[in-house]
């Protein structure tokens, strides 16, 4: 059941977009097919995917109807993508309105495919999970395993160059930069992924690699190798990466890159 701070996102979603679209006529007819005509947030999001995602292979139709197939077979996904659209308000300094992560961030895009890629896999439809996947790669620059596990209040800002591994776990409320990798290590089908804490934050061109544990809140400065455990509240940088010092808030939520010292 979505609380009373998520119900109230599609009713900004919608004002804002009529805002946008008297500011902007000759973008009137786009806002009023990717939000104004739409009675509710399901109806807005499968459009704007099916349009993004369809292919010569697979119409926008089809996409569409698998992206409401998904949605109104589990209802966390809806929760998901607007606790994500939540999180790029929250969080992004660039973002003051609902309205442009749903239509305009690719990272965003990126996630919500997956959410459905990730229902299909769970489904045993893994081919159409990989069509999906390949699809997103292709389109966003952003490669995300359908069997990857993903919490709600995801951040992926800028995104290019994002990859996440089939064994990756993320928690909630992590944010991420562009060319972050989340790699695996050996060729054992077992855990060879990173898991990643609640409240992570791990900045632009960090690898991750192998079965390693990024501990709560910690911080991941940019451009680091990370192939030891992080502890919960600290922050790490380097190559190889090295703890240099301690977090006292959670960095996902307050997005400050500041080496400590």
């Amino acid at each position: 059941m979505l609380t009373t701070q998520l119900n109230g996102i599609w009713p900004k979603i919608k004002e804002e977009a009529k805002k946008a679209s008297m500011a902007e006529p000759g973008l009137a007819s786009h806002y009023h097919c990717t939000v104004l005509k739409h009675e509710n947030f399901t109806q807005s999001i499968t459009y704007i995917l099916a349009g993004l995602l369809a292919s010569e292979d697979l119409p926008d139709m089809l996409v569409r109807e698998v992206c409401e197939e998904a949605m109104a077979a589990d209802a966390a996904i809806e929760t998901s993508m607007l606790e994500d659209i939540n999180a790029s308000v929250e969080r992004d300094a660039a973002c003051d309105e609902y309205l442009t992560p749903l239509l305009h961030y690719k990272g965003y895009h990126a996630l919500q495919a997956y959410r459905i890629s990730h229902w299909l896999w769970q489904q045993g439809r893994k081919p159409l999970a990989l069509f999906f996947q390949n699809r997103v790669s292709e389109i966003f620059d952003v490669d995300i395993h359908p069997a990857a596990n993903i919490g709600h209040g995801i951040m992926i800002d800028h995104a290019t160059g994002v990859v996440i591994g089939e064994t990756t776990v993320i928690e909630n409320d992590v944010s991420m930069l562009h060319s972050v990798t989340l790699g695996g290590s050996g060729c054992t089908s077992k855990k060879r992924h990173p898991t990643i804490g609640r409240g992570v934050m791990i900045g632009a061109g960090s690898k991750i690699l192998g079965n390693v544990n990024v501990g709560e809140a910690a911080k991941v400065a940019a451009g680091s190798l990370v192939r030891k455990d992080v502890p919960s509240y600290s922050t790490v940088a380097g190559v190889p990466a090295k703890i240099v010092g301690k977090c006292r808030l959670q960095p996902a939520k307050t997005m400050d890159q500041q080496i400590p010292g």
